[in-house]
């Protein structure tokens, strides 16, 4: 049985903001609202698993279950597979260009060389969860939050997973520091099989 799990428009506070940061009700596909399903792959609870054939991150639950929802992941050529684990969270993230981004659109990132402080117009959103590696420490990547629904279920980052700000908040709340995080191959292959038997595969470009 798929459980709904949409979140409504509701308030966010962080002692670093004078304000109160509303997030919007965002206009989201319904197929892309987050869900609970029944797996049919074998995967321990408690864990985050992207897979990118059909643009989706798994919370895994006891019991067999998981949290699905529907991510944005990284362009050709800048995505990376592997295995990590969540060593920070931050709510309302400053943002800095990495120097390889830079280097590689200097016109579109040079300005923000600086960084950029948190808020809705950040491109880390409402929330961020930093992966790292024991060898590497920091790999620059961001499970993180956006404002553009349009986004989702297609390859357009430079790396990171994206969600929508409501759904990165509802998994963000649920996801403990040292969580291990699998992100599996960019192919055709479907690594993560559910009941629902439903792939999301809307933009292979």
């Amino acid at each position: 049985m798929k459980t709904s799990l949409a979140t409504s428009a509701f308030s966010a506070v962080n002692p670093a903001f004078a304000h109160t940061i509303v997030l919007p009700d965002y206009d989201v596909p319904t197929q892309y609202e987050p869900r609970e399903v029944d797996l049919l792959t074998q995967l321990e609870p408690w864990e985050v698993h992207v897979d990118p054939a059909q643009f989706a991150l798994f919370w895994t639950l006891p019991d067999n279950k998981a949290i699905r929802y529907t991510v944005g992941v990284g362009r050709p050529g800048l995505y990376e597979d592997g295995e990590f684990y969540v060593a920070r969270k931050h709510e309302w993230p400053s943002w800095t260009p990495t120097p390889d981004m830079i280097r590689r659109e200097p016109e579109k990132y040079l300005q923000y060389a600086d960084g950029v402080s948190g808020g809705l117009d950040n491109p880390l959103g409402a929330r961020a969860l930093y992966l790292y590696t024991p060898e590497r420490g920091d790999t620059y990547l961001r499970i993180h939050g956006t404002s553009d629904a349009s986004t989702l279920a297609r390859r357009v980052s430079n790396g990171c997973a994206r969600l929508i700000n409501t759904h990165l908040v509802d998994l963000y709340n649920r996801v403990p520091v040292d969580s291990r995080v699998v992100l599996y191959p960019v192919n055709q292959e479907v690594r993560i099989l559910t009941t629902e038997n439903e792939l999301v595969v809307v933009d292979q470009g």
